[in-house]
């Protein structure tokens, strides 16, 4: 007769902790096909169109130095030049973000990571840490070399990185991309759809400051600067621009936009079914 093994015995410090779910998360992470996609496009986007405004600029007539507008850098500033693909890269890295949520619950991939994590909650911040993480250590080097790229070509028109301001615009630009990322993830796990995470990322970052650019200024004044975008291109400026807000305070309303969100995708995940 066959000998039955003994049933297998888990161990007594098997427990669900912290690390063991950011470590479960990376390797979620890494094992996902369009991360690593996500990840270069929009490293190579911000780097190509950071050198290749720069370069224009170089060749161009224009006298550099002109502000620029809400909304994004301008290309016509050296600064603006180089930083040029945030608002491309955007969009990338907040696709990635969506995908590495709500396309947990297109496969339903979920219903497994809650069963091993039944409190719920730090399945979607151990996903926002590893996002985090890998985002601040691939794409704040990223804008350090395209500003130093771009300078470069730029020459004599181009500015030093220990200039007032310069090196927290670059690594704000980077740090920016990360933040990004996280309103994408927790867009994606508050609506669990990713068309409409996707749409929702799109229209916060760009209809939206468009539609309220549109409105009276009473209305626009007060709004406006408070939009993620443009609470962004005030970390990624520098000199005084009264359409914006000064760097510390675009910092906060960033910091601020993302805890509302993410604390909204932790209570209907806590409330609500998978």
């Amino acid at each position: 007769m066959t000998t039955l093994a003994p049933p297998a015995t888990i161990p007594t410090n098997a427990r669900v902790t912290g690390p063991r779910v950011v470590r479960a998360e990376w390797i979620k992470f890494r094992s996902l096909r369009s991360s690593p996609i996500m990840l270069a496009a929009t490293v190579l986007v911000f780097a190509a169109l950071g050198l290749g405004f720069s370069a224009f600029l170089a060749d161009a007539t224009i006298e550099p130095g002109t502000p620029a507008p809400p909304g994004g850098p301008s290309s016509l500033d050296p600064l603006g030049a180089s930083l040029g693909g945030v608002n491309l890269a955007q969009l990338l890295i907040g696709t990635l973000g969506v995908l590495l949520t709500a396309g947990e619950y297109a496969t339903g991939m979920i219903r497994t990571s809650l069963a091993a994590v039944p409190t719920r909650w730090p399945v979607l911040t151990a996903k926002a840490t590893v996002l985090a993480g890998v985002s601040l250590a691939l794409l704040v080097p990223t804008a350090l070399l395209t500003f130093l790229g771009g300078q470069a070509i730029l020459g004599d028109k181009g500015i030093s990185l220990g200039d007032p301001g310069v090196l927290r615009a670059v690594l704000g630009a980077g740090a920016y991309l990360a933040v990004v990322g996280l309103l994408g993830a927790a867009l994606g796990s508050l609506l669990r759809t990713t068309a409409g995470a996707l749409t929702s990322v799109v229209a916060l970052l760009l209809v939206v400051p468009g539609v309220v650019s549109l409105l009276p200024e009473s209305w626009s004044d007060p709004i406006s600067p408070y939009l993620p975008s443009n609470a962004g291109q005030a970390v990624m400026s520098i000199g005084d621009n009264p359409d914006l807000l000064s760097p510390g305070a675009g910092a906060a309303v960033l910091a601020v936009w993302v805890l509302a969100l993410l604390g909204m995708a932790l209570l209907r995940l806590r409330r609500r079914d998978a």
